[in-house]
């Protein structure tokens, strides 16, 4: 794991050492690596044809029309994990391994790795807590020291080893928050976020971090006096 030892980087990482959290939360997409690795697995897994034609021609409008606002997140979230019906969770989850290895895995912020394998030495239980599905996020989470029970992500019932329509949960907005009280069940004493679905998530933690936030939750942390760390690209 490389070390960063000086400026602003290294300033947040002994920041966030400094409180000796005990659980952490982490949102994912544009929070420890940058972009939306949810669309971009969309579009890569419908070019390369790991669903029909059919299911193709009906989500990519459908995208669309969530892009202008017609389609809540939640909703969409769910489709985007629940289009995969009748596939192969094997296939699945070897695609998604290939796709963060690939695509997402040089966009990785280097200070938020270092941040969990520094919790993780300190045996900070963490968690990551995501709207996008859960092969990308099980596959990517690894990454940064938290394993697959300890992901909190878009998820449907697997039935014969193929996906079902049938969703488990889509953690978005305030369900993020329910869903850390249901599953975790304890006080999370740092929480990681980069958008105003993760408000409520951040809420809940003792320390609230907004990294790389979008311009809705910046304006809330800051009034919140939330930490607020741009990291370094």
């Amino acid at each position: 794991m490389p070390t960063i030892s000086v400026g602003p980087a290294a300033a947040f990482v002994r920041s966030v050492i400094k409180i000796k959290p005990r659980i952490a939360v982490f949102d994912c997409d544009g929070t420890l690596w940058d972009g939306d690795a949810g669309a971009d697995f969309f579009y890569w897994e419908i070019e390369r044809g790991l669903v029909s034609a059919e299911v193709a021609k009906w989500a990519l409008p459908r995208y669309e029309e969530y892009k202008r606002g017609e389609v809540d997140e939640e909703t969409m979230c769910g489709e985007m994990v629940s289009m995969h019906k009748g596939v192969s969770e094997a296939e699945i989850k070897r695609a998604a391994a290939e796709f963060f290895s690939t695509v997402v895995s040089p966009r990785i912020f280097p200070e938020m790795q270092e941040v969990t394998h520094y919790l993780n030495e300190m045996g900070c239980e963490m968690w990551a807590v995501s709207s996008t599905n859960d092969w990308v996020i099980t596959e990517g989470a690894r990454r940064f020291c938290i394993p697959a029970e300890r992901v909190i992500s878009a998820q449907v019932h697997c039935e014969g080893g193929l996906a079902s329509e049938r969703l488990i949960r889509v953690p978005t907005g305030p369900k993020k928050a329910t869903a850390i009280q249901e599953l975790i069940k304890r006080t999370v004493d740092a929480a990681f976020g980069n958008s105003i679905h993760d408000a409520e998530m951040l809420a809940v933690a003792r320390h609230a971090f907004a990294v790389n936030p979008k311009p809705k939750l910046a304006e809330l942390a800051e009034e919140k006096h939330w930490t607020i760390y741009h990291p370094q690209r």
